[in-house]
């Protein structure tokens, strides 16, 4: 049982900017393991900090908990436009994760918000909200540990699904079905399939292509994953996506190119090599910092190597 005073050693980490950025996650790891009001509380303070990816991932976290006592932080973010729209995004899809329909007439509201990746994620999430309340459950749980923005489809057929994730005359929430359903499939159809979807319109869609991929951890989508890191000129948040995908896959093509971006002058890119490198460390058992706690925070599969002490 862990005591009051070690979550609060534990959240003094979180919270302190003088802190190496890998031991800042893994006690972002650590608390959203623990849940808890205290987890919470502390969780919540770091979102005064100046790392937009480090704010994402506290956002992430919390809607990953389904802790209701996280509702009005997030909503907090959410309407805080000083926030980043990256920030901003993640708290909106956390609130339809957390799945308590007294958040949908605010997401309602911010669905028309000007910045468009924010308004997307808050239609997706409505959407989400009246699929539970039509279904009455959760959706059936997958291969993947993830609560995920949209159920997957039902369709079982990689073709069809491949048609339907990259028509962008369909409403976004089936083509998060389709590229979910994707995602459970597996294989390198789907993985190519979903690597076509890099190239589509909607910044927000492409980033949750490049989460999808990192879940997937298919060698086949690495030419693809790592064009759109390069891509000097494509949303942050997408190519944050990207590099993080990279590391989980954790091939030789991968690490050229993380690498070649260590030093990008985007921090949240920067960042995500950072992190991206650790994954990368990890996978291919040359060192363990991290990155279990980020497979699971991303619903990745189980660790490969023993969890270090105090890791969730």
């Amino acid at each position: 049982m862990v005591t009051e005073q070690e979550v609060d050693a534990i959240g003094q980490t979180l919270v302190d900017p003088k802190q190496p950025l890998q031991a800042r996650f893994r006690a972002l790891f650590t608390l959203r393991g623990l849940g808890g009001p205290g987890a919470i509380a502390w969780i919540s303070q770091a979102f005064a900090d100046d790392s937009t990816l480090l704010k994402h991932e506290l956002a992430y976290c919390l809607g990953q908990m389904q802790d209701a006592r996280a509702i009005p932080v997030l909503v907090d973010v959410l309407q805080d436009t000083r926030q980043e729209p990256m920030v901003r995004h993640e708290a909106g899809e956390a609130l339809g994760a957390i799945g308590d329909p007294e958040v949908l007439e605010l997401l309602k509201q911010y669905s028309s918000d000007p910045v468009i990746e924010v308004a997307e994620t808050c239609q997706l999430a409505v959407r989400r909200l009246e699929w539970l309340q039509q279904h009455g459950r959760e959706p059936t749980a997958g291969p993947y540990l993830s609560v995920d923005p949209a159920p997957p489809a039902e369709e079982r057929d990689v073709g069809r699904l491949r048609e339907a994730l990259l028509d962008e005359s369909r409403p976004l929430f089936e083509r998060y079905r389709a590229m979910f359903a994707l995602r459970n499939a597996g294989g390198e159809e789907a993985a190519l399939a979903l690597a076509e979807g890099l190239h589509c319109g909607s910044a927000l869609f492409r980033h949750e292509v490049g989460y999808v991929l990192g879940q997937l951890q298919h060698e086949a989508a690495v030419p693809q994953l790592a064009a759109a890191l390069a891509r000097c000129a494509e949303n942050p948040m997408v190519r944050h996506e990207c590099a993080e995908a990279l590391g989980a896959i954790a091939r030789p093509a991968c690490l050229a190119a993380l690498q070649a971006h260590a030093d990008d002058p985007e921090r949240v890119v920067r960042e995500s090599c950072e992190v991206a490198l650790d994954m990368y460390e990890h996978e291919t058992g040359r060192a363990f910092q991290y990155a279990d706690g980020l497979e699971q925070l991303h619903g990745g599969p189980p660790p490969r190597a023993p969890p270090s002490p105090g890791a969730p």
